[in-house]
């Protein structure tokens, strides 16, 4: 299967796309621009979602469900939230359809107009602030800590699978509080929870701190983000938290009653993760080979392919297999069995090293006489052979290790290919050549779009680890006090 994946170095977007459908994550969706997720893909994605949602709940969050059908006159009611999403809304005009007298097939019936436009929800801040006006009455109702998992669409004209589609899975997060520092302070949280998700779980090593305020969410006072370096060193936005302040509130008219019997505007925040990560993941850590991935979220931690000859051979083999099998369960982990008749072994080791499977199990007539397996790690691409006895623990072993190795390993290519620019001219270098750029900032908004203009590169962040002291802005000369990091993004 890896022969007919490019090459990255050749042409890594090609390379990414062969994975992709290669791997049997996704395929393209009938109407432009859509993704159909395949059940590996949505695995993938189904373990990331467990393991953020374990980390929202540990922190109060709760889970419901908002309509998807939004009506046009909410998004009107925030001018910054609407502009940031206008071009991108798809609009539900008429509610039914007919056949064509004509007889042309089906047409939208003319007479089934609604009386106001519905958007099909690109995010859900305006739905749920009109909710939340109706369940706040009191600070006795704040927090409000909601999460929702839920689909999304925004009209995208350049389409990539799993990084930008026009419908997307995500969760987006929408709490309600009764003081700004509230806010502020649940808006920090969830970055962090998000920084623990993608270091901990994806292993990727994120950068973690704000946007300025050119690349803030339309309609928040404070955006924060990690930012990842994928294979080809550009940069990924892999979640954002933002401090909206009061403004949905004002918009949507949602007071409370406060500890002093004032009424008084709700603070409010908002953050999300996408199946983006998906494609993070196969950008950190996939190579000309296809996909690896971390333990903690791979679809099949470990896949046990059974070798026989005879008849003889298998009975004997599958008793075996289903022995370490139940071994490996009992200690959690994700087991898969192949012993698929209908493809031979070196087919099944070329399969699950494309689909990027931790570890691999072979065990054939020779093993069993010898009271063992061999056990192949995809990252390292080593062999070993492990005696029965020990196969549980060797095997729990390697995966931490593998989850180890692979975050080192894409920390050390991160910190690789970070430079530190004095200058504009260096920066240029840097980003051209492809990296991140890092120096110190006193740039307007006005100058973040020149740099933008003249290298495709934007500020990915502030991170929230500063030097201290303070330098030179390398775009303006002046005096600055903030280092932050500039790269191509996706």
């Amino acid at each position: 299967m890896a022969k007919g994946v490019t090459k990255q170095s050749i042409d890594y977007a090609k390379w990414y796309t062969d994975v992709v459908l290669k791997g049997e994550l996704a395929d393209y969706g009938p109407v432009k621009g859509t993704m159909v997720i395949r059940p590996y893909g949505y695995a993938l994605w189904e373990n990331i979602r467990t393991a953020a949602d374990a980390l929202f709940k540990e922190t109060g969050h709760v889970n419901a469900y908002f309509p998807l059908f939004i009506p046009k006159s909410y998004l009107s009611r925030e001018a910054d939230h609407v502009e940031g999403f206008a071009k991108e809304c798809a609009v539900v005009t008429h509610y039914r359809l007919k056949n064509d007298p004509e007889g042309n097939g089906i047409v939208v019936d003319d007479e089934a107009k609604l009386e106001e436009e519905l958007v099909i929800r690109p995010t859900s801040e305006t739905i749920i602030w009109a909710m939340y006006k109706k369940w706040i009455n009191s600070y006795r109702d704040l927090p409000i800590l909601i999460n929702q998992w839920a689909n999304v669409v925004r009209w995208e004209m350049r389409t990539r699978l799993f990084l930008r589609t026009t419908e997307f899975l995500w969760q987006e997060g929408h709490t309600a509080h009764a003081t700004a520092a509230e806010a502020h302070e649940e808006a920090l949280t969830m970055i962090d929870i998000y920084r623990k998700l993608a270091e901990e779980y994806l292993a990727m090593p994120v950068y973690v701190g704000e946007k300025t305020e050119a690349e803030k969410f339309a309609g928040a006072e404070q955006t924060y983000a990690i930012e990842a370096m994928m294979g080809d060193m550009k940069a990924l936005q892999a979640g954002t938290s933002h401090d909206l302040g009061q403004n949905f509130a004002k918009a949507f008219d949602v007071t409370f009653l406060n500890r002093k019997n004032q009424q008084e505007y709700v603070y409010a925040t908002s953050w999300g993760v996408s199946t983006r990560l998906v494609g993070g993941v196969i950008m950190v850590h996939g190579d000309d080979k296809g996909l690896i991935l971390p333990p903690k979220v791979a679809p099949h931690q470990v896949v046990i392919v059974p070798i026989w000859k005879s008849d003889d051979q298998k009975a004997r083999i599958m008793e075996k297999v289903s022995e370490i099998k139940r071994r490996l369960q009992a200690r959690g982990l994700r087991v898969l069995v192949d012993d698929n008749e209908q493809t031979s072994p070196g087919w099944k080791f070329n399969q699950w090293e494309m689909k990027g499977v931790p570890l691999r199990i072979e065990i054939g007539p020779k093993d069993l006489e010898q009271d063992q397996v061999v056990i192949a790690r995809r990252d390292l691409g080593t062999k070993e052979f492990v005696r029965f006895d020990m196969i549980a623990d060797t095997v729990e072993y390697l995966e931490s290790d593998i989850q180890q190795m692979l975050y080192e390993r894409a920390q050390k290519f991160r910190d690789e290919n970070t430079h530190t620019v004095k200058d504009y001219a260096e920066l240029k270098e840097v980003v051209d050549k492809g990296g991140f750029a890092k120096g110190w900032w006193a740039g307007s908004s006005a100058d973040e779009e020149v740099i933008q203009t003249e290298t495709k590169a934007t500020i990915r962040c502030i991170p929230f680890r500063q030097p201290g002291g303070q330098g030179r802005c390398l775009y303006t000369g002046q005096p600055a006090d903030k280092i932050a990091i500039f790269a191509k993004a996706y």
